[in-house]
């Protein structure tokens, strides 16, 4: 009997022992493992998915404002392509053609204007005394005759590329007052296109004569328009120079 109390004490104990070690057991394996790698850190994969999410929900006008910014910080720049109408007129009826001219391509106006400028009496040139009379005379002599004008060179000319040159036929020619002009500037790069008014006379070789005398610039068959030029001339011209 005893030898059975004694078994029985020695089992109940045994399987305490046991209990107590399973217990312990299972407390450890749900403990969290130790790591070395310290809290603060985050994997890099980890951080290139974040990066890649945030930009990816960046809203689109964030991009498109950062495009405009450095847009507008670009500077300016101007490039020619400008026209520009240059004109002599001496009883009106060129100055009619530049302007329809200018109002057609939008291009700015510049008159040619002497410092002495002639009077009806000077243009009368039927009368072997009156001024153009005499300084034909002398240009036909071979004499150089000067024409002082007020300004040669407009404004910004090089941001011209295409220049108009209107004036009225004297004797055949351009009227000398656009010799100063055409003298005084440089034409290389620009596109020069001549036009004339008369009421009987025809371009000739006026505008052949002014390319020799600049001796730049890339000059176009002229044109001429009657002394009543009207807008619907000047169109039909233009549209003819498929500028």
């Amino acid at each position: 009997m005893k030898k059975r109390i004694t078994a029985l004490l020695t089992g109940l104990a045994v399987s305490l022992a046991l209990a107590a070690c399973g217990s312990s057991a299972s407390a450890a394996s749900s403990a969290p493992a130790p790591s070395s790698q310290p809290a603060s850190s985050v994997p890099a994969s980890s951080a290139v998915s974040s990066q890649a999410a945030s930009e990816e929900n960046a809203p689109a006008s964030s991009a498109a404002s950062s495009a405009a910014s450095s847009e507008a910080a670009a500077p300016e720049t101007e490039s020619a392509g400008g026209t520009l109408v240059v004109y002599y007129s001496a009883t009106g009826n060129t100055e009619e053609a530049a302007g329809y001219i200018a109002e057609l391509t939008g291009g700015d106006l510049f008159e040619l204007t002497p410092v002495d400028d002639y009077s009806n009496d000077d243009l009368r040139w039927t009368d072997p005394e009156s001024r153009v009379s005499t300084e034909h005379d002398a240009i036909v002599a071979g004499e150089t005759v000067t024409v002082e004008l007020t300004a040669v060179t407009p404004e910004n000319w090089d941001s011209y590329d295409t220049v108009f040159i209107g004036y009225p036929i004297w004797w055949g020619e351009a009227a000398w007052p656009v010799d100063g002009f055409v003298t005084g500037n440089d034409f290389t790069g620009k596109t020069v296109i001549p036009f004339c008014t008369s009421s009987s006379s025809p371009l000739g070789e006026s505008g052949t004569l002014l390319a020799e005398m600049a001796g730049t610039g890339d000059w176009q068959e002229g044109h001429r328009f009657s002394s009543g030029v009207s807008e619907s001339d000047v169109q039909e011209w233009l549209d003819g120079l498929g500028l």
